[in-house]
C-alpha cells in the first residue's frame, strides 16, 4: 500500500461541494472514479478542507492510498486523463509516509476572496468572483480587519449549522489588498469555521461601504451573537489557497 498526496485545482461551479453526497456530483467523487478508470481500484480521497458547493481550489491538498504503486507523474498525468471533461486537474504528485493525512496533518490553511469592485457586471469573471459595484475603502478593510486576528471567540462568524466543537479559533493573518479593480482579502488559519471566511468577506464590505467601522467590526465579534455581524459572501468568490504540514 502507497500513499499519495496530491495537489488539486478544481472549479467548484457545477459541484456540490468536495464532499460526496447524494444529491449531485462532487470533487471527491470525481476523484476517486478518476483513480478507478486508472488502475481499477477503489479509494477514499481526503482533502486537508471539505469547500462547499460553488467553491473553487488553487492547491487542495489530497491523500489516497493505493495497493500498486505508480511513478507520480504516472499517476498525475492518468488522473487528468480519467477526469476530463471535469473541471478538475491534479498538479502534482508525490509518495508520503504512511501516517501523512491531507486533513489531520494541516497546520495550516490559507484561503482566498476575490471581489471584482466596478460598475459593469462581470463577463470572464462571472463565478469567480464577487461582483459589488460600490465603491470599496480597501484600505479601511485591512485596517478593520486587523482586530479579527488572534485566538478569538468566533461566533458571530460561524454558520448556524457550524458542527465545530469549538467557535474559538485562531487568526493567524488577514490581508485586504486591491489590484486594480480586484480586492483580494487572504486569510491563515490553523482551521475554520463552517462559512467563516464567506462571513468576514460579507462584513468587510460592509466597512468598504463605509457602513460599518472597526469598532463596528470589533463589536460584532465580541457579541458572540451570529446576527451582529454581516451577511455570508456569496460562494464563487472563494478560493482554497494551500494547506501547510
Amino acid at each position: 500500500m502507497t500513499r499519495y498526496k496530491l495537489i488539486v485545482e478544481y472549479d467548484g461551479a457545477g459541484f456540490v461541494g468536495w464532499q460526496r453526497q447524494d444529491n449531485g456530483p462532487s470533487v471527491q467523487a470525481a476523484i476517486e472514479a478518476a483513480v478507478h478508470g486508472f488502475c481499477g481500484e477503489r479509494v477514499t480521497a481526503h482533502a486537508a478542507g471539505r469547500t462547499d458547493a460553488g467553491v473553487h481550489a488553487l492547491g487542495m491538498a489530497v491523500t489516497l492510498d493505493l495497493t500498486r504503486a505508480a511513478e507520480t507523474d504516472t499517476l498525475r498525468d492518468a488522473l487528468n486523463a480519467h477526469l476530463r471533461p471535469a473541471p478538475v486537474a491534479v498538479l502534482s504528485a508525490e509518495a508520503v509516509a504512511d501516517d501523512f493525512h491531507a486533513r489531520f496533518s494541516a497546520t495550516g490553511r490559507a484561503y482566498l476572496y476575490r471581489m471584482v469592485n466596478r460598475r459593469a457586471p462581470l463577463v470572464l469573471d462571472r463565478g469567480r468572483a464577487w461582483w459589488v459595484p460600490v465603491p470599496l475603502d480597501a484600505e479601511a478593510m485591512h485596517a478593520a480587519a486587523q482586530v479579527l486576528i488572534g485566538k478569538h471567540d468566533f461566533t458571530s462568524f460561524r454558520a448556524s449549522e457550524c458542527q465545530a466543537k469549538t467557535p474559538v479559533k485562531t487568526l493567524d493573518d488577514l490581508t485586504v489588498a486591491r489590484d486594480g479593480e480586484v480586492i483580494a482579502m487572504t486569510v491563515r488559519a490553523r482551521s475554520f469555521l463552517h462559512n467563516q471566511v464567506r462571513i468576514l468577506a460579507g462584513t468587510l464590505r460592509l466597512v468598504g461601504e463605509g457602513k460599518w467601522t472597526r469598532a463596528d467590526l470589533a463589536a460584532a465579534l465580541n457579541a458572540r451573537d451570529r446576527a451582529a455581524a454581516g451577511p455570508t459572501a456569496p460562494p464563487e468568490g472563494l478560493y482554497f489557497l494551500r494547506a501547510t504540514y
